[in-house]
């Protein structure tokens, strides 16, 4: 198994990324929210864009999974989904480079035949972002180094899953069928989110807006407070 994932192992990444209107999305503010992840004991940094992971990948010293976001064609989001995409994350010095591992179609491929020619064609380590189980399994068979739930709950055949608990079935599901590191990500907005994915078996717990959306953070406890004084 590679370093990267043994020094990873049930510890903390941090999301350091940031909304189009925010007033931390620049490489500067996300490098800051980086670095204050690394104080705070995280085990590894998740960003997306090129420039951005360049930037945090020369200031911060954890390995550095990095993606690049898009749309598909219905608007639900896609995650690292073109070889130009996968070029610039390796160019840009990204440890892992994650991407969409759904079984939907991008110039051509699924997920699944992405990975695997992506593996073929570069030498870097594969976070397959899925969204069930099924897409899991058949990532881990087609090279990818880890699995990510971090799609659970974002893709057409999965948007009625719950909206406030994260999937922990879907983890303890591939953790106990694949020897590949299963990394727990999605709607883990507290700690005991966090420590029941590694009691389910996650390798390790992926963590952003609760920890770097300050402007979305303090907009729950504004609506919070308005619902109260109805």
């Amino acid at each position: 198994m590679n370093d990267i994932f043994k020094k990873i192992k049930n510890g903390l990444i941090v999301s350091c990324q940031a909304e189009v209107n925010d007033p931390f999305n620049s490489p500067e503010g996300v490098t800051m929210f980086a670095k204050a992840a690394m104080m705070g004991g995280a085990a590894a940094i998740r960003s997306e864009g090129f420039e951005k992971t360049r930037a945090i990948v020369t200031q911060v010293q954890l390995p550095i999974i990095g993606l690049i976001k898009s749309t598909f064609e219905d608007g639900y989001v896609r995650i690292t989904g073109s070889f130009g995409d996968v070029e610039k994350l390796i160019e840009a010095g990204a440890h892992i480079i994650a991407i969409d591992g759904t079984f939907r179609k991008r110039e051509g491929w699924s997920g699944i035949e992405f990975i695997k020619e992506v593996k073929k064609r570069y030498d870097c380590l594969v976070m397959a972002d899925v969204a069930t189980y099924a897409e899991g399994i058949s990532c881990g068979d087609a090279g990818a180094d880890c699995i990510s739930s971090t799609l659970s709950g974002y893709t057409p055949e999965t948007k009625d899953k719950s909206k406030n608990e994260p999937d922990y079935k879907l983890v303890e599901k591939l953790s106990g069928r694949l020897k590949l590191p299963i990394i727990a990500e999605g709607k883990i907005n507290q700690p005991s989110f966090a420590k029941r994915m590694i009691e389910s078996g996650a390798w390790a717990v992926v963590v952003g807006t609760s920890i770097t959306r300050p402007r979305v953070i303090t907009s729950w406890f504004v609506d919070a407070i308005k619902e109260t004084s109805k």
